[in-house]
Formats: C-alpha cells, structure tokens, sequence
C-alpha cells in the first residue's frame, strides 16, 4: 500500500533495550520499508534511512532504534510535508519530552535512583520541567529514560566507576539497602557526589602491639595531607580525648553512621559483643584482610590495612630444590634420560625467607594463617603447606626429582603435586624453584634456544653442503642424542627434512669409528612405501659409503637371516605396513636410532602399526613430519610418546590437561601455550616464509577456479541427496556418520564427472562435466607455454579418467601414480619427470596423481602448476601435495589451481574453511569428521543445490 494517506506510529520497549516503532492502518499493518522511507526522509544522522534496518517482532514489523539512535529522531526530524504520520499517546509522550531529556542528559541533571535501589533495582532519576514529568511517567518513557541514563553514564569514567562500585555494593549484601540512612550519603559513597569535607572517614586494620591484639578501629584522614590520621571513638570523637578541629565538627554524626553501615557489611569486624573497638581474632584479622576488605572498598569505604599486607598478599610459599652435585656422563650411555633421577637438597621458602625442615614443622603444627616470623609477617595456607609437605616426602623417598619433573618445572615453573600415575589437576600443582648445577643450566639453554647449538663441519663422507638452518637441525639432532632424547624434526615441505638426517647419520658414524659416541648398532628408517625408491636414490645421491639394507618384498628376509644382514649394514629401510607384519624381525635388534619419516602416519595412537613401532627399542628416535597435527592435539601425543615416552603422561592425562581445554573451550590461548612450552624444546618448525631460512624460492600464487554443474551433475546430485535424508533419520549415530561421509565422497565423485558415480569406465566423457573441460582447457594453454604440471585428485577411477581425456584431447600422454603403482614403477616415473637432460619429446609434461600416493615425500620440482582437481578438506594436506612441486630446487613461480564446483558443498565447505580458525599453524589441525557431527538441518543447508549455478 501506499503511505501518502494516513497511519499511526506505534512504539514499544523492547527487553533488548531498544525502541520499536510500527505503523497500523487501523488493523492492518503498514509496510516497515515504506514507513522507514516515509519517517527517515529527512533523517540525516541514518543517511535518510538507508542504515536503519527493518526488522521483526511479535505481531508486527517495524524498525528498532537504539535509545541514542530514538533521542536523536524524536528530537530533531523536521515534520513531513508528505502522508500524515500520526503517533501514537506513547510515541507523543516520548517527542513531548525528548528536549528535556536531552537538557538533563547533557547538564548531568541525572543520578542512580536511591528508592528502587533499595528495593533491590537498578534505576534512575532525571530532573525534568514539572510540565513533561506526567509525561515521563509511562512504562515505555520510564524504561526509555533509564536506557539513555545508563548510556550516558558508561560513556564518563567517573560515572562508569560509581556505576560499578554501586552493582559491586549490591552484591556485597542480602541487606545492602539497610546500610545507608540517607541517600546523600549513598550518592556520596558510590562517588556520585563530591564530598565536601576536608577529611574522610576510614577503618584502619592495627597489627598486634604492646601486648594488645588485632584491633579495627575508625580513624579521620586528612584530605590535604593523607598521612595525618586522627583514630577516633566509634561515637566520633577523638580517641585521645582531644577536640576536633571546627571544620570537622561534624565528625561526631558522621562516624556512627560509618560504623554503622561496616559492620552491616562485615559483622566479624565487631567480634563477640558486635560493637567495633574491641580486639579481633586472627581469624577475625585473616577475614578482613583477605575479603572483608575487598567488600567494604567494593561498597566505597575506605579501608586502611597494613603497609606489608601488600607484600604478603602476593607471597606463596615454595619449595626451593638445590642439585646436590654436578650430573656427569657415563661412558655408553646418554647424559640424561627422562626417568633419571636427580638428587636435590630442599629448602621451604616463603619471600626471600628460607626455613630449615624443623622451622618448616613447627609452622605446619601451629596452624596459623598469619604470623610474625624473623620480624616479618607471612600467610600460610595449610592446604598448601601440607601439599608441598607430601612433595618433599615423595621426593626424598624416590631420592630426588625424575629428568622429566625437571624439565617441566623449567619449562613451565610448576611440578605435579601428584604421582604420574593417573590424570593431574591443574589446581593440584604446586610453585616451585629450582637452583641448577652449571651442567644443567647450559643444557636448559640450548634446548631453549637452538639456534646457539655449536656447529660441526659436514663430515666428509657427505656429499653435498648444507644451508645455514639445515646446519642447524643437525646440530639439535646431535645434542639431542648426546643427552638420550628425542625429536621431532617439523620443518616444513621442501626445507630438505632427508639430507639433514642423512648428514646426521653420517655424523654419527663418524663419531663411532672414533669411539666418541654411544648406541651403537644399524639405523631404522621407517617410511610411506611410496617414497622407498626416493630414499634409495638420496641415500645414494649424499651418502653413497652407507650401506644400506632394503627390508621390502615378498623376498625380504626372516629370522636369524634378516639378524645376520642387518648387522653388516648401517641402515635398514621399511615401510610403515612392514613394521607391524615384521614386527618379530625389527624387535630382534637393539637400534642405533630409529626415525620415522612422514610421522604422522601414527598419529592414532592405538593401531597396531604404532603400537608395534612405539615397542621397538633403539637408542635414540627420531620423527621427521612437516604436519606434527593434521586433525587433532592428540596426534602430536602420539608422535612424542613415541620420541620420549612417558614426557606428556598418559594420553588419558594429556587429554584431560590439554586436549579438552584446546579443542572444546573457546579459551584456548593458555593451555595451548603451556603445550608449546612442553614441547617445544624438542620440535624444530622452519617455514619457507621465514626470512631467516633465506630459501630464494621464486614466487607461489594460488587461487581458486570456479566452475558449474551440468544438468546431468545437476540431476545426480539432487537425487542423492533426497536419497541421503530419507535414510539418514532412520539410521544409528555410527550408520548415521557412515553414510554421511559415503554421501561426501558421492557428490564430490559428481562434481568431479558423472561417470565416477555411474561406474562408466569407458562411457563418453566429453560435454558431462564443467570441470573437466576447464582443466583440459588450462592444460592445453600451459602446455604450449612449455610448462609442466602435477594434477592430485584423491580417486583413482578420476585418475584414470584424466589419463584418458588429456591423451585423447591434447595428444600427449600422461603419468599417473597412485596407490597401486608397483614401487619400481613409481621411481621410473619420477625419473623420467624430473630428467632434464630427456628431450621434450620424450619427457612427460603432464603427471597425475592421487593425492595419498604421491602427497608425500616426492621431489617434483620441473613442474610449476599444481591443480587440485577434488578438494581434500585439511588444508595441511593439500599443502605438502603442493610442496612436491614448491621446495628447494624450484627456479620458477609456481601457480596453484583449486577447482570449486559452484552452488555444492565445495564451494559451502570452502567458504566454511576460510571463515574457521586455523589452530593448525597453531598445534590443531581441521578435518572432514566435523562434518558427520552436524545436525540434519545445518546438513541440509550443506549439501543443498544451488540451482542458480547449474549450466543448462
């Protein structure tokens, strides 16, 4: 309808605390944009309208204003020439007294209501004309008044703080209102209204003295001079019997009434016979220091306590542990181990006071919360003296400290008050502080700070030359072993994680054949079988005096063979599936050092393939992953259980410390900081953007390719998706989850090409899918340039169908690696792609692969295009895929293509990904499972087709 005729404006408060205007003509409803349009045409501060925005609420539709917003309009909108808006009594009422409002605000002609305070409101006066107060009178005007009031007020520090110390004083009370017998003197004390006085009235806290105890007393302090305090009688008069200065005359009414309202807020200050001035307890004295205190500030008293309490207050008690002699190396075996047990003399510590063990008992037997010792006050808490008790009796009985409580005592200034036996607290942890020897303090440092480990040359059976942070890594792997623990090394894809443990091999070699070094025995590398050949040729490439032994194929060796083989060489290679069917074989030896490359191949803890590998023995070990955590914290459990067993407790422990502070709270920033601090002595991460690893790798650019369904996509999208949620509420939680993820790899099947889904291997491909013309397309184009380029798709049968398309399309053939491409086949592959020497003819341009097979591990740096076909949803994974193409050796900008089909969950769950928290940079990763705990409604909106995008 029009709005040139007549209307009524119609306002409501809303429990949001905004205003809501509405328009009614007669019992119909006026349309909200056309009255926004109509009321707002003149209104500048909204640019005529255009911020304010229509909403809905109840019966009717209109627009909220914020109380400021709703002043503003009723106060200075010019009338309309146009339509005839008539407001309702309400809406009269609210512009009649709009200028006295604004008056008062502006003047401070406002204060806290003292009546509907004390009936346990919060609430507030205006003065306004006596002709509008009738006016002002009315729900909607009250709560709009009171709105604009608290507004005005939290815009004015000083206002801000009364407004504060009065909710504080609320809460200070069941009977707060009884505290004050006027409102001035309440005004006055939340600092509402400036006191006047030239003093104040306090209560000062008097330590024992002269034989007389604690006492609470009144005292007057000079406004002036806030260090002259006159103690006075509860009546107000001077204590000395002396006479009050004229000025402070009327000290003797307003003491009383000071008195008064204390011990209403705190009763304990009058002891047994209720009135102030007779000594109090200790227990009394700890109440008003520790709390009643804070209260009476709270409801704006002025509280004067002991000049030390300050001191004392932020005082704990600890325990300070002194090592009894210097930790020496033994000839074959490590400097440390996380079980060895350190030897300590304790101290108990309060301040800069230490106790002997008998002056330590004496106070526990006292039971005391305050007292004097050697002329100086302290607190203690018997909970926590009797803790740190319990922890000097476990420490003495065990003969000190474990290498682990040490190190996490260090790292993060606290030590379980518990055994490690079963899930820790945080709150049941104790402050202690340690005093080191020189051995262990130099230790400490370079575990800290790395990059100050001593340098040695490359030995000279390496053949190749580090950078200075690949210098680096070997130098921490080394100290690591030199001290009988593990790690793990993270540095990111293509920053050459194989040459720096290769150069560490040899190190260690060299170190045994001239007696300096302890493990002895073969190496175990164990790997993705997928990059076996590729180990091979860099053994081979920058350690050809290794020898190593391939532990792989139906030939491998068993028994006392395998023992007999292995003993002759210097390294054993195995994939990951070997370690758990030969897992007899690899647990007859005792190693020199075991790594695990691509490690996060155990990141569950509980399959057998890592529990075989956590059982095997080796003196030292070693995990190489540029992912430490793809999905979840407890990943990274499983890596450094393996390097140093027992370092983050129990997984039942690490999860109920840290995984469910991380991943279910929206706090997160502490505990993940504390697991950082714990392992970051033993995780070395370089990423390529740091400028201190000074890679010089040319330029990486990704961006996205947006493409559309065809109809015939379009037709088997729809329909699987109507045959998921007509099965999906009939089904259990694990068939529910099954089937979600089934329905996942389905659409992106059909997203990828309708034959995927159809089962069509040789059916007609061309003119079925959007994106498949658009990767021939941009292939064709590169092609010609004289590019070459890697193509990851996570479905073999779209491998396959690529492999086709381009060889029938552009005329040249192309590789394609996956899981089932025999192993000698693999690295021919990678040669032949690699081989610049070929000529072009001969060298392939084009290799497709699936994205676990050749994810990991490979070196496929003459390619400089990367397409993602099918979108795998953990960032990290799709990151080391590009990596093969973008690490050392790449001298040309690498472009990365991500193909999204536009109106599907691909595009939904990128759009979800960009928005969600990246803690994977951070320890926590993200996954596709998030996906089968959503609710079927926040499913349906997932997976629904966007027809607007389909091609027809």
């Amino acid at each position: 309808m029009s709005l040139l005729g007549s209307y009524l404006v119609h306002v409501d408060w809303l429990e949001e605390g905004a205003l809501f205007l509405y328009g009614l003509n007669g019992p119909r409803g006026v349309d909200p944009a056309e009255m926004k349009d109509h009321l707002f045409a003149w209104h500048e501060p909204s640019f005529y309208g255009t911020f304010i925005e229509v909403s809905e609420t109840g019966l009717h539709e209109g627009v909220k204003l914020a109380p400021a917003e709703a002043l503003e309009f009723f106060r200075h909108t010019p009338p309309l020439v146009h339509g005839s808006a008539v407001l309702s009594p309400e809406a009269a009422d609210l512009a009649a007294i709009a200028p006295a409002i604004e008056q008062a605000l502006a003047s401070g002609a406002f204060m806290p209501d003292f009546e509907q305070w004390k009936r346990g409101q919060l609430g507030w006066k205006l003065e306004l004309p006596v002709e509008v107060r009738a006016r002002a009178s009315s729900g909607v005007a009250r709560a709009f008044i009171e709105a604009l009031a608290a507004e005005r007020a939290a815009r004015e520090p000083e206002l801000r703080a009364a407004l504060s110390r009065l909710t504080l004083e609320s809460a200070a009370a069941p009977d707060a209102a009884a505290m004050w017998l006027d409102e001035e003197d309440w005004l006055t004390a939340i600092g509402w209204v400036h006191d006047p006085s030239p003093y104040r009235v306090c209560l000062q806290l008097v330590e024992p003295a002269g034989g007389r105890g604690w006492r609470a007393a009144p005292v007057l302090q000079d406004r002036e001079r806030p260090e002259a305090l006159l103690p006075v009688t509860a009546e107000g008069a001077p204590a000395d019997g002396s006479e009050l200065p004229p000025s402070w005359a009327d000290a003797a009414s307003r003491v009383p009434r000071e008195v008064e309202r204390w011990l209403r807020i705190a009763p304990i200050l009058g002891g047994e016979s209720g009135q102030l001035g007779g000594e109090l307890t200790e227990e009394a004295a700890w109440e008003l220091l520790s709390r009643s205190a804070l209260q009476l500030a709270e409801a704006g008293a002025a509280v004067l306590l002991p000049s030390w309490w300050e001191r004392v207050r932020r005082t704990r008690p600890r325990l300070k542990a002194k090592m009894k002699s210097s930790v020496g190396s033994v000839q074959g075996q490590s400097l440390f181990g996380l079980d060895r047990i350190l030897s300590f003399d304790w101290r108990f510590a309060i301040g800069e006071e230490e106790l002997t063990e008998e002056e330590f008992r004496d106070l526990l037997e006292e039971k005391r919360r305050l007292i004097q010792f050697r002329g100086q006050w302290i607190q203690l808490d018997p909970t926590q003296l009797a803790q740190i008790r319990e922890a000097m009796k476990r420490a003495k009985k065990r003969g000190g400290l474990t290498f682990r409580e040490v190190m996490e005592m260090h790292l993060m200034g606290e030590v379980p008050a518990s055994d490690h036996t079963g899930a820790l607290d945080p709150d049941d942890r104790i402050m202690m502080e340690l005093e080191l020897d020189a051995t262990l303090q130099q230790m400490f440092q370079q575990l800290e700070h790395k990059e100050r480990l001593p340098f040695e040359a490359a030995p000279a059976a390496f053949h190749g030359s580090l950078r200075r942070y690949q210098e680096e890594g070997v130098a921490w792997l080394l100290f690591l072993r030199s001290i009988g623990l593990g790690g793990c090394l993270a540095d990111d894809m293509g920053l050459g994680k194989t040459i720096q443990w290769i150069c560490y091999l040899l190190s260690v070699k060299e170190q045994q054949e001239q007696g300096e070094a302890a493990g002895r025995g073969p190496s175990l590398l164990i790997c993705p079988t997928s990059v076996l050949g590729n180990w091979q040729k860099e053994l081979e490439r920058f350690a050809p005096s290794l020898r190593v032994h391939l532990h792989y194929g139906p030939n491998r060796l068993k028994g006392e063979a395998f023992v007999e083989k292995v003993s002759e060489v210097d390294l054993v290679l195995t994939s990951y599936t070997l370690s758990h069917l030969d897992e007899r074989e690899l647990q007859q030896l005792e190693w020199g050092s075991i790594c695990l490359d691509e490690a996060q191949n155990i990141k569950n803890a509980y399959t057998k393939q890592a529990s075989s590998i956590r059982r095997l023995t080796g003196y030292h070990r070693i995990a190489m992953t540029g992912t430490p955590v793809e999905n979840r914290l407890t990943e990274l459990w499983s890596i450094f259980d393996f390097l140093n067993p027992g370092y983050l407790g129990s997984l039942r422990e690490f999860t109920h410390r840290f995984v469910n502070a991380i991943e279910r709270s929206e706090d997160r920033a502490e505990p993940l900081s504390r697991v950082q601090q714990l392992v970051k002595p033993f995780l070395l991460r370089r990423e390529k953007r740091d400028p201190a690893i000074r890679l010089d790798l040319p330029d990486k650019n990704e961006g996205k390719v947006y493409v559309s369904l065809t109809t015939e996509q379009a037709t088997l999208y729809e329909n699987h998706i109507q045959t998921m949620f007509e099965r999906l509420e009939k089904l259990t939680a694990l068939e529910r989850r099954g089937l979600i993820l089934s329905s996942l790899t389905r659409l992106k099947q059909v997203c990828d090409h309708p034959s995927l889904l159809l089962h069509e291997a040789k059916a007609p491909w061309r003119g079925r899918s959007s994106k498949l013309e658009r990767l021939l397309d941009m292939v064709r184009e590169l092609r010609s340039e004289g590019d070459r380029c890697l193509i990851f798709t996570q479905f073999v049968e779209a491998g396959h169908l690529l492999e086709r398309a381009l060889r029938e399309e552009l005329g040249e053939p192309a590789l394609f690696l996956h899981g089932g491409t025999p192993r000698a086949q693999r690295d021919e592959m990678i040669a032949r792609f690699q081989d610049d020497r070929l000529p072009d003819a001969e060298r392939p341009g084009i290799f497709i692969l699936s994205l676990r097979a050749g994810g990991i591990g490979l070196n496929l740096t003459a390619a400089n295009h990367v397409f993602h076909f099918d979108r795998w949803w953990n960032p990290a994974v799709e990151n080391q895929a590009t990596d093969r193409a973008y690490r050392i050796g790449q001298t040309r900008l690498v472009q990365v293509h991500k193909f999204i089909t536009l109106g599907t969950l691909e595009e939904r769950i990128d759009e979800m990904i960009e928005r969600k928290l990246d803690l994977s940079s951070r320890i926590v990763g993200a996954s596709e499972n998030w996906i089968t705990e959503l609710s079927t409604d926040d499913l349906r909106e997932l997976f629904r087709l966007r027809r607007e995008w389909i091609d027809v």
